[in-house]
């Protein structure tokens, strides 16, 4: 491969040992989004049930993306399970986010990783055990987020909060948000 090919390209913002970002086109799409802030996107995933507790989520033109269940919820172990799933959607909605951020504030990152954890009573077994009242789904979600980057600690403080503020998938967590299940 030439160096050429290895180079990032010109607008691309260095962020250390982390791929980096197009910092023109990050710059487009807060344009964009400043010019219409009404706008809407409806984002699609059709679940097909493989056996057992085995699903093929079908997301635009990817290959499947496969959640099961461990074995001592009678799943195979091929993949995360639905709560797992939704713990990563989280941890990388925020480091896109903090990411995001950093290079639009010329802050250079290198290295960003976060650990998430979360507590679950499992007992009602989707409703088919114990379905005495109960909190069904987390009951907390504890983040902590190793973020190193050319910044003051207070200011990578501030990043990270304002990325928890902004996140899709934090506020899907922590607001209500209105849902339709129905037969078709």
């Amino acid at each position: 491969m030439s160096d050429a090919a290895t180079q990032p390209k010109p607008g691309t913002a260095i962020t250390g040992c982390l791929a980096p970002i197009d910092k023109d086109g990050l710059q487009k799409l807060i344009e964009t989004g400043r010019a219409n802030p009404q706008a809407i996107k409806t984002l699609k995933c059709k679940t097909i049930a493989e056996g057992r507790f085995r699903h093929l989520n079908m997301i635009r033109n990817l290959p499947p993306y496969i959640v099961d269940e461990p074995p001592g919820l009678l799943g195979d172990d091929t993949a995360p399970n639905p709560s797992e799933a939704s713990l990563a959607a989280l941890g990388s909605c925020l480091a896109v986010g903090i990411h995001a951020n950093a290079v639009a504030r010329g802050i250079t990152v290198y290295k960003l990783e976060i650990e998430l954890e979360a507590d679950i009573n499992i007992t009602a077994v989707w409703g088919t055990g114990d379905t005495s009242p109960k909190p069904v789904g987390f009951d907390a979600v504890r983040v902590k987020v190793d973020l190193q980057a050319d910044a003051p600690k207070e200011e990578l403080d501030a990043l990270i909060a304002h990325a928890k503020i902004w996140s899709p998938v934090a506020n899907t967590f922590t607001k209500p948000v209105g849902l339709t299940v129905e037969a078709i």
